[in-house]
């Protein structure tokens, strides 16, 4: 790897790529990819608190890889790996785990909010979730993750247990940093606009797959909240315009015009006209990556090329760091 800055990102194969995630995050990742040493990791061990369909998480996590490929994350210039591939995750996590307090793991926001939600599985691994997600930033020896505010938190308790741990032992540790790249479109859901598009939404009219039909997603923005008012216009902060304000947000981020020049020519226009037409815009942004993931999807052989490379990579590089812990506790090396 070339002498920059690392940066560690990684997303859970779970649920279904919204617009939302490549409008506010993958697009970004792209451009980030000049500037720094990127490794993207398809989170499966993440998945797996909650319940999944083996068949469908094996699916799905080569679904992502692919469609990370196919939004512009290039596979010659990012390590791309599947979690599950480099045993490092697992066994940092466990040395973690014994430097890590109880009374730390009980004030995450994500605990609380999937305990409410699948109160029937609320098991040690959802508790111990932080743990591992600091362990896959710390493997890395990362200087950046890219978060949105709301995970800031995750990034706070890794810092601290790694502060924690470098106290003990020494300089073990790079101590990462939350990174927000250039402002991605906030994208919220087309149904309840008050809220962000969440991939684990029950109603799936709510949010646009990037693996969505293409006609399915004309339907959906047609179909999407709005108001009585009748007028185009850009209320920051009203309520009352959050159907209109997110889809004008999203027309200027996958036209690249900007919000005041979009409301000045749909000036007058009915709502019928401009939803048309962001569901246009919106179609030829994802026509594109879709024929290419339609592409690199069938090659079963150039998709394990590149998850066997990128695990062999990641574990080289996280060895090192897991190696240093082993000896730093005291076991035999």
């Amino acid at each position: 790897m070339e002498n920059k800055k690392i940066i560690f990102s990684g997303v859970q194969p779970s649920g279904n790529v919204t617009l939302g995630n490549y409008l506010g995050a993958i697009k970004n990742w792209v451009d980030l990819q000049e500037e720094y040493n990127c490794i993207y990791a398809m989170m499966d061990l993440h998945s797996i608190t909650v319940r999944q369909n083996p068949q469908e998480l094996k699916k799905k996590t080569l679904d992502l890889l692919a469609l990370y490929i196919a939004c512009g994350i290039d596979p010659e210039q990012n390590i791309l790996f599947v979690q599950s591939h480099n045993h490092c995750h697992a066994e940092l996590s466990w040395v973690l785990n014994c430097y890590t307090y109880m009374g730390e793991l009980q004030r995450m926001t994500q605990f609380k909010d999937k305990s409410k939600n699948h109160a029937d599985n609320i098991n040690a691994g959802l508790f111990t979730y932080p743990v591992l997600m600091a362990s896959d930033i710390l493997l890395y020896q990362t200087d950046l993750v890219p978060v949105g505010k709301d995970q800031m938190q995750h990034i706070e308790i890794c810092r601290d247990i790694a502060e924690r741990f470098n106290g003990i032992y020494g300089d073990v540790f790079k101590i990462p940093e939350g990174f927000m790249p250039k402002a991605g479109a906030k994208v919220m859901s087309l149904q309840e606009p008050t809220k962000k598009m969440s991939k684990s939404d029950e109603n799936p009219k709510a949010y646009i797959s990037m693996l969505d039909d293409l006609n399915v997603i004309a339907k959906k923005i047609k179909s999407a909240v709005t108001d009585s008012e009748g007028i185009i216009e850009y209320r920051e902060g009203d309520e009352t315009k959050a159907g209109i304000n997110n889809l004008i947000t999203i027309l200027s981020a996958v036209t690249g015009k900007s919000i005041e020049s979009i409301v000045s020519e749909y000036s007058g226009k009915g709502y019928g006209d401009f939803k048309a037409d962001v569901a246009e815009a919106v179609v030829e942004c994802i026509r594109p990556i879709r024929a290419e993931f339609d592409k690199i999807s069938q090659d079963k052989k150039y998709l394990t090329d590149i998850y066997e490379d990128g695990a062999m990579k990641a574990t080289r590089i996280a060895e090192r760091t897991l190696k240093k812990v082993y000896k730093k506790v005291g076991f035999v090396v």
